[in-house]
């Protein structure tokens, strides 16, 4: 299956997406579907989570990378293949193309985390760092492209791409045949335009829900106006769907198939991942988590059984330890307080005990004697504390008032 480099690009039919499963057969994983009996009695239906976090390379974008690789002409393949991505992409695309024979050249932001990186070369890419965003990188990309003429593979802006993800959509039904509700994370709309093909062609009374960050949401404000629109600086910890503009080819298909696009917090994504961990036992990136993080913000709102994309699982030791404490502290289950004291000796005991008289158990202090904010006989201690909830939280700051001591934050 292949549209070229050049012209226009036809719409993605369900013989597409069914074209695409058969190339895939051996190659993608079909991926486990688990139920969760917590979201299940949060909805008031059954949920479950359909784990493209357990994908080769850790995400869905195999799917799509391969079946774009593999449509090309022999030519086309001799001349090679470039991407530009943050991460998933770019070992989805480095792996297909090692398994097709094709040279791939990988632009990453110069930031991009070290695992990422790592991966994408030992998939067989040859990896490029250049730029500080991913629209730096992706003119990079483009500019090799036009200079080699390798071919550019985008992230999801092309009908092979659409295919390939759509097949996830072909196996949720086939695994969840009862399902009512299709949750998915929704960047640039390939995964979202692709799973609503297979879904809507074969059950049009399943709804199709996409799930975006509220900081990079560019799909209502383009929804509203009838065409893309680029937001300004799209900014949110799912690095995953970090999209400032739809793309063209999904847009299309996401307008007319698919029901609704929600929105998410970074409080709610940060929950939703921590619930991902704790309860599922599943590790799942921000954007992987976006659709769990729909179902905590409205579990009212879906129709079940629902069935929640978990889109990837590639996040960064480093992230995953921020979102974590940043998802515990949104639920109330972490609290970080400064105050000040007396420098005494035996004072930071004191205060150590009146801690433990409210069950806090305190995971880090930082004690600080020297600043020109401090009286002399004053010191300022900062406490990471863990905590059972908001009112235990409430319940500690009471207490450390009512032991005499000053909070600050």
């Amino acid at each position: 299956m292949s549209y070229g480099t050049a012209g226009p690009l036809r719409c993605v039919t369900l013989d597409d997406v069914r074209g695409a499963q058969k190339m895939l057969s051996g190659v993608a994983r079909a991926t486990a579907m688990e139920g969760s009996r917590h979201l299940s009695q949060l909805v008031g239906a059954p949920v479950h989570l359909k784990c493209e976090n357990l994908q080769r390379t850790g995400s869905f974008k195999l799917r799509g990378a391969y079946v774009r690789i593999a449509g090309l002409l022999p030519e086309e393949r001799a001349a090679g293949v470039v991407a530009a991505s943050a991460g998933n992409h770019a070992q989805g695309v480095a792996l297909a193309s090692s398994l097709l024979g094709v040279h791939a050249t990988v632009f990453m932001p110069q930031g991009a985390p070290l695992p990422k990186v790592s991966a994408t070369r030992e998939y067989g890419a040859e990896v490029r760092l250049h730029g500080q965003v991913v629209d730096e990188t992706l003119a990079a990309a483009e500019e090799y492209a036009a200079e080699t003429g390798a071919v550019f593979i985008h992230p999801f802006d092309h009908p092979d791409i659409i295919a390939g993800q759509g097949t996830v959509g072909l196996e949720i039904l086939e695994q969840c045949p009862e399902v009512r509700t299709v949750v998915v994370g929704v960047g640039g709309g390939g995964l979202a335009a692709g799973i609503a093909v297979a879904v809507k062609t074969l059950r049009p009374d399943v709804r199709v829900v996409g799930v975006q960050a509220e900081g990079a949401a560019c799909y209502p404000p383009s929804l509203a106006a009838g065409r893309p629109v680029s937001l300004d600086s799209p900014a949110t910890m799912a690095d995953g769907i970090k999209v400032g503009r739809p793309g063209e080819v999904p847009f299309g298909i996401v307008g007319e198939l698919v029901d609704e696009v929600r929105t998410v917090s970074e409080d709610q994504l940060s929950a939703a991942l921590l619930l991902c961990l704790e309860r599922a036992k599943l590790v799942v990136e921000p954007a992987g988590a976006a659709p769990v993080a729909a179902l905590l913000a409205a579990p009212d709102g879906f129709e079940g059984p629902v069935v929640a994309v978990l889109s990837g699982g590639n996040v960064d030791p480093l992230l995953m330890q921020r979102v974590l404490r940043h998802g515990m502290s949104a639920q109330g289950r972490y609290l970080a307080v400064r105050l000040r004291l007396t420098d005494r000796p035996g004072a930071l005991a004191t205060l150590l005990g009146a801690l433990s008289v409210v069950d806090a158990n305190v995971l880090d202090v930082s004690h600080v004697r020297t600043d020109p904010r401090l009286g002399l006989t004053e010191a300022e201690v900062e406490l990471h504390l863990e905590t059972k909830g908001p009112a235990h939280c409430v319940e500690v700051g009471q207490a450390l008032r009512d032991a005499g001591y000053t909070v600050i934050d």
